[in-house]
């Protein structure tokens, strides 16, 4: 899953499951044998630093275009949250020459999709339409890059609706507002400790001024990048880049976050009350590595061996056998950064905080003192792979995955090579890995209370 806010679509940022997958019920050995068909990339860059990144496909005529600002919530300064998502949100809101909302009106009268999310280390806007419609579609995002409007007017109306937003998916749902505690918690200095919904404070206190600041660091060529996949001739499509983006100026050299993660030398734990919780809860946290570090391939085969699905082994022990939650999740977040992995239990009626943690603790430890089984390994992998290839048959899927490689990993071409690093992935590489990020001296651990009780953090058994 990705977290991450959306101009126009809200899935909710809190733990989510990945579905099971109606391919698993294919052999296994059906998917060890397959590999998607290797996509051929086209590299091009503008003198102004706009990157462009290409991939030919003809087995239906429609393309995918994306636009990837290298800028996320970790690129914002202190007391300026948010401002990633909300220009997410400006960038509907009218250009030079295209109104308010026109620019998803031309995307939908010529057949099309429109839409855009903001992450910890990247803000996208893409579109999927007829491949004869490229050229009106690479206008339009030429248009904004070059001549937004972040007039006072915008700024305010859309400052609303993200302040409306986070309010109904974080701070009025049920545990909406867990996460974000357990970034704060989890990391002391690097800038992953908030989310890219932004602090409600932070919102208010921010002018028009403190925006455009922003939008003239981050939104220029040199931090851009164009991914499109589809049906179209690549060197036309890069003729086409040149005509419409050429001449928009390069900007200054972009900051990157230079802060670094601590590691972590001993146990954290806090109490967290919320008026809006029925239940009890805690939450255990793991410092990771970044995206596509070496140990990252057998770490998400760990997380989902943990926490995918009802047959995990969060939730079979601990909603199944025991019955001591009502719900047991976690979830590997892979960023740029640091990264973290959280797993989560809802204790059941009449059941104990105390015991549930352990049992909690129990499930992690037992990753890091024995081997994961075949049937376990073979599963999780066998989930990764139809990822691959069944998550990899439309262009939208495609485009997705090669702009996460040529920006967040750096190299487009990693995207013909990624998969084969899951499928060497050993129960020992598990193992391994268990023990290295699961210890105790690397876990940030969340006692949840409703209000009401205020209790004082308890002492868990050893």
């Amino acid at each position: 899953m990705l977290l991450q806010s959306s101009r126009h679509s809200a899935p909710n940022l809190r733990v989510l499951c990945l579905a099971p997958l109606a391919a698993l019920t294919m052999t296994m050995t059906g998917f060890a044998a397959d590999t998607p068909p290797p996509l051929k990339i086209l590299r091009h860059e503008l003198p102004n630093g706009l990157k462009v990144v290409l991939a030919e496909d003809h087995s239906r005529p429609v393309t995918n275009l994306q636009v990837w600002f290298h800028v996320g919530s970790k690129d914002e300064k202190t007391g300026r949250t948010g401002f990633a998502h909300l220009f997410e949100h400006l960038m509907f809101r009218g250009s030079k020459n295209v109104g308010p909302e026109e620019h998803m009106r031309y995307v939908r009268e010529a057949g099309g999709q429109v839409n855009a999310y903001t992450s910890f280390d990247q803000t996208v806007y893409w579109e999927t339409f007829p491949s004869n419609y490229l050229e009106r579609m690479l206008w339009l995002e030429a248009d904004r890059l070059s001549s937004l409007d972040v007039s006072d007017a915008n700024f305010k109306k859309e400052r609303e609706v993200v302040k409306e937003e986070r309010r109904l998916r974080f701070e009025n749902p049920p545990y909406g507002l867990i996460f974000e505690d357990v970034l704060a918690k989890t990391y002391t200095q690097y800038p992953y400790k908030h989310l890219p919904i932004g602090s409600m404070e932070d919102l208010n206190k921010a002018t028009v001024e403190d925006v455009k600041e922003f939008h003239d660091l981050f939104y220029v060529p040199n931090n851009a990048t164009i991914v499109a996949v589809g049906d179209f001739d690549a060197k036309e499509a890069i003729a086409l880049i040149d005509k419409h983006f050429s001449s928009i100026p390069k900007g200054k050299p972009i900051p990157r976050v230079t802060a670094t993660e601590p590691v972590q030398t001993a146990a954290r734990e806090t109490t967290i009350k919320y008026k809006n919780v029925p239940l009890d809860a805690v939450v255990s946290a793991y410092h990771l590595p970044p995206l596509g570090h070496p140990d990252s391939y057998a770490l998400e085969i760990a997380s989902s061996i943990l926490s995918t699905g009802q047959s995990s082994r969060l939730y079979k022990r601990l909603v199944y056998d025991e019955q001591s939650a009502v719900a047991a999740q976690g979830e590997g977040l892979f960023l740029e950064g640091p990264s973290v992995f959280f797993g989560f239990a809802v204790v059941n009626q009449g059941k104990n905080i105390k015991e549930v943690s352990n049992s909690l603790e129990y499930t992690f430890q037992e990753m890091t003192e024995k081997p994961v089984t075949d049937e376990e390994l073979a599963k999780a992998k066998n989930q990764t792979i139809a990822g691959f290839i069944i998550g990899r048959e439309g262009v939208q899927a495609k485009a997705d995955f090669l702009g996460k490689c040529s920006v967040l990993l750096g190299d487009p071409e990693r995207y013909n090579t990624e998969l084969e690093n899951y499928r060497k992935v050993t129960a020992a590489d598990v193992l391994r890995v268990a023990k290295k990020y699961l210890a105790k001296s690397n876990q940030t651990k969340l006692w949840v209370y409703p209000e009401a009780e205020a209790p004082k953090t308890p002492e868990p058994k050893q």
